[in-house]
């Protein structure tokens, strides 16, 4: 209201928010407020005593943070709507009378920058911050914690049901918990929720974000709304990045953090382990060469402190527009190595394929479960009469990539399957003449190169105790050939007739 000098802000639930400026009315937001979102909004200015009674006609004064000066505020419910005007005490609104409880009332001036009835009969210290909004940052901070108490990965919030946690793998509900109101999720996401989602969630109705517990952990967030309300789903981000070494990374993949030039892709289904497998691989570089790394990540997830090199980290939506834009940007701050946090589209996949191929060394995830599918999935991303000069590019810079899933261990946790595809001269020439279906079979005889298939992981994870064979089974792609493998090494596959 203040940076398009308008004269009054409008809002009622259901409706989208309205400026209004010399007698018109301007739409401030592309989707209407949700049930209840005003009241959630009004809860930030009003004390407990005028918030109780925001269903008559209230009048109220506050002053926001950024000195902007006093804002004039009413609101009245009709026909079961709650609406609420907002208005600058400096407009002319200020000589308008405020109808409050049926008599007529002028604006306080008293300027102490609380929030206040109209007309104000005795003066009053300044109103605290609403209490609801410290306890909700606690409540979601103490169920944060849990998260890292029980080893789990995720925690949901969802209206009417208690909070639900992944653990292993598998979502447990706390029943020992009361099931959360619409309003308590929301004060609970809007309390840690920096202002530019806050904006973007009253628009979309979903926004990511990361909110850190300092000496505990980094979170993962997206929040969004549904039919039931509003929910939030929180990935725990370890305060420490896990080394390769912890993770098993094997020697051939490490060994791509030490090229110079050429593309790099993490890839597998949401919830199997990229972003930690990414970490460890940025944090060797950082460990063991002189260069300077920049990550766009969406939102920012392990926060690397730079040791031998200069770590730039970027978030799309706070320091850059998108990672296409943040890509290409990145092409004139002298970057070494670059991640991108996600390929999401043509676009930002040429900009990556174009900056692998002209010296530096690309990191990137996508959503494919196969190696194979991954090439396949880049490649068809083009239009048809790109897909020839496209298929050239990429293999000349694809130097390998990393398909991974979480498989449930025997007794407890999750170990990492990786699919190993690195680009020899044989699988290059494949992908050059668009014969990418035969990659698995170079790959089936380069075992002794580094080289592995999905399938191959499964079974030996499961000969070694790891895994369950119907476990390893659901992981599989090519469930097939993967039943023949277990019977014929003497596993237990009862569970194909169960």
């Amino acid at each position: 209201m203040v940076s398009n000098n308008a004269d009054a802000l409008r809002l009622a639930d259901g409706e989208i928010a309205r400026l209004i400026k010399g007698g018109a009315e301007h739409p401030l937001t592309r989707n209407p407020l949700g049930d209840g979102q005003l009241a959630l909004l009004l809860k930030e200015v009003l004390p407990p005593d005028l918030l109780a009674r925001i269903d008559g006609p209230v009048g109220f004064e506050f002053s926001y943070e950024n000195d902007a000066g006093r804002f004039l505020g009413r609101t009245s419910r009709q026909g079961g709507k709650l609406s609420a005007r907002l208005t600058i005490e400096s407009t002319k609104e200020q000589s308008i009378a405020w109808a409050v409880s049926g008599r007529e009332a002028a604006p306080v001036t008293n300027g102490n920058g609380a929030a206040h009835e109209l007309p104000v009969e005795v003066k009053r210290e300044p109103a605290p911050r609403p209490v609801g909004s410290i306890a909700a940052k606690a409540e979601i901070e103490a169920l944060l914690s849990t998260i890292v108490e029980r080893s789990a990965s995720d925690l949901h919030l969802r209206v009417g049901e208690p909070p639900i946690y992944r653990i292993h793998g598998e979502l447990k509900r706390d029943h020992d918990a009361t099931p959360f109101t619409n309003a308590a999720v929301e004060a609970m996401l809007f309390s840690i929720m920096p202002e530019r989602n806050r904006l973007e969630y009253m628009e979309s109705n979903d926004t990511d974000f990361a909110h850190e517990i300092e000496g505990l952990a980094r979170f993962r967030a997206n929040a969004f709304r549904d039919h039931n309300g509003s929910g939030g789903v929180f990935r725990v981000i370890p305060a420490k990045v896990a080394t390769v070494e912890e993770l098993g990374i094997t020697p051939e993949v490490q060994n791509l953090c030490y090229l110079t030039k050429g593309l790099v892709l993490v890839t597998g289904p949401t919830g199997s382990g990229k972003s930690t497998t990414l970490g460890a691989l940025v944090d060797l570089i950082n460990r063991t060469r002189d260069d300077h790394v920049i990550t766009i990540e969406d939102p920012i997830e392990f926060v690397h402190h730079s040791k031998r090199c200069v770590i730039t980290q970027r978030q799309v939506g706070m320091h850059t527009g998108s990672f296409k834009s943040a890509l290409r940007a990145a092409l004139r701050e002298d970057p070494d190595v670059v991640l991108v946090g996600e390929l999401r589209d043509l676009e930002t996949i040429s900009i990556a394929i174009e900056t692998a191929e002209t010296g530096h060394l690309v990191f990137g995830t996508l959503h494919t479960t196969t190696a194979v599918g991954t090439v396949d999935r880049v490649i068809d991303q083009f239009p048809a009469d790109r897909q020839a000069q496209i298929r050239v590019m990429l293999a000349d810079t694809l130097k390998g990539v990393i398909s991974q899933t979480l498989c449930k261990k025997i007794g407890g946790g999750r170990i990492a399957a990786r699919e190993i595809l690195l680009t020899l001269p044989a699988v290059t020439n494949l992908i050059r003449e668009g014969k990418a279906f035969q990659i698995p079979s170079v790959m089936q005889t380069s075992r002794k190169l580094g080289m592995i298939q999905l399938g191959d992981v499964l079974i030996d994870l499961v000969d070694q105790g790891f895994v369950a064979p119907q476990e390893a089974y659901m992981k599989s792609t090519d469930k097939t050939s993967f039943l023949a493998m277990l019977k014929a090494r003497g596993h237990d596959t009862a569970f194909i007739a169960a």
